[in-house]
């Protein structure tokens, strides 16, 4: 399943870039948003082994290769992180219980690192809306209660390719007026 994957993502990410540096890049994230995402949902982990290189080759890749470049990449991991952070301590003080790992930090960290700061918002707002929908659903359909554990990658990582694939469609749509027009 998870070659299968991987190859239709290849294949989509060779349609929207060419056979180009980008598509690379590209296709490195993908994969580790691919592997992550099955991690994730197997164990409830987010490995360093793949965050914390690909916050460093997003860093890289948009240096030399990627069209937001080098600030626009490190605000992105900053912007992503940080909100993640912020959230995370504000829940463990205020709540007094984990509701965001550390894994889930440095995996936004590591899609801003590739997207900039743009998309990781983007990205953001999906992976919220569909985890959101997901965890109602849980709670209607299998009674599943509030406190049920639901893994954040997997709704990131598909937060991040909508961001990838559609993103400034999307944020063209949005700032045009949206669903109600101007």
């Amino acid at each position: 399943m998870v070659e299968f994957l991987n190859g239709l993502g290849y294949s989509f990410l060779l349609w929207k870039f060419g056979l180009t540096g980008q598509t690379v890049a590209y296709a490195l994230l993908f994969s580790a948003l691919l592997v992550i995402t099955f991690i994730d949902l197997d164990h409830k982990i987010i490995p360093n082994e793949i965050t914390l290189p690909g916050m460093a080759i997003g860093l890289i890749a948009a240096t030399l290769i990627l069209p937001q470049g080098f600030w626009n990449s490190f605000i992105g991991l900053l912007l992503g992180g940080g909100l993640f952070y912020l959230i995370a301590d504000l829940s463990q003080r205020i709540l007094k219980q984990e509701g965001m790992g550390g894994g889930d930090i440095k995996l936004i960290a590591m899609i801003g690192a590739f997207l900039g700061w743009q998309s990781v918002l983007l990205t953001i707002f999906i992976g919220a809306l569909l985890g959101s929908v997901v965890g109602l659903f849980l709670i209607i359909v299998s009674g599943k209660g509030r406190r049920y554990p639901i893994p954040f990658g997997p709704f990131l990582s598909i937060g991040a390719l909508t961001a990838l694939f559609w993103g400034s469609e999307i944020l063209w749509w949005y700032f045009n007026g949206g669903f109600w027009g101007r």
